[in-house]
């Protein structure tokens, strides 16, 4: 059930961004930082924690689920380091999705041997 559950929650929440870029004029990449923005709320809220227990990666994986990634960081960072870790806590808590993103980006690019647009 747990695979079920991540599948159709990632499924509704990429249709319903698919929507918002069909249905609006708002371009990608305000739309990405909207769902980051979104995500963060949600987790100061104490909405998102319930829901990633639910949904499972169908939650944590998209755009929503590292910006609650971030803002857990950034709560942990002010419980340790003070007004200072509101700086250094989002960094901390998101260097491992950054880094994996940028790896696996280069070795695809490896692989796939990418060309230029005309």
């Amino acid at each position: 059930m747990d695979y079920l559950n991540a599948f159709w929650v990632g499924g509704l929440i990429c249709a319903l961004v698919q929507i918002l870029m069909e249905k609006t004029k708002l371009m990608p990449g305000r739309i990405m930082v909207l769902l980051v923005c979104t995500g963060a709320v949600l987790g100061v809220l104490g909405i998102y924690e319930p829901f990633q227990e639910f949904a499972g990666a169908g939650a944590s994986v998209p755009l929503l689920g590292f910006g609650n990634v971030l803002m857990k960081g950034v709560k942990e960072g002010i419980a340790e380091k003070g007004f200072l870790g509101l700086f250094s806590g989002g960094f901390t808590a998101g260097a491992v999705g950054t880094s994996a993103a940028l790896i696996f980006g280069y070795l695809a690019s490896l692989v796939f041997n990418p060309k230029m647009k005309k």
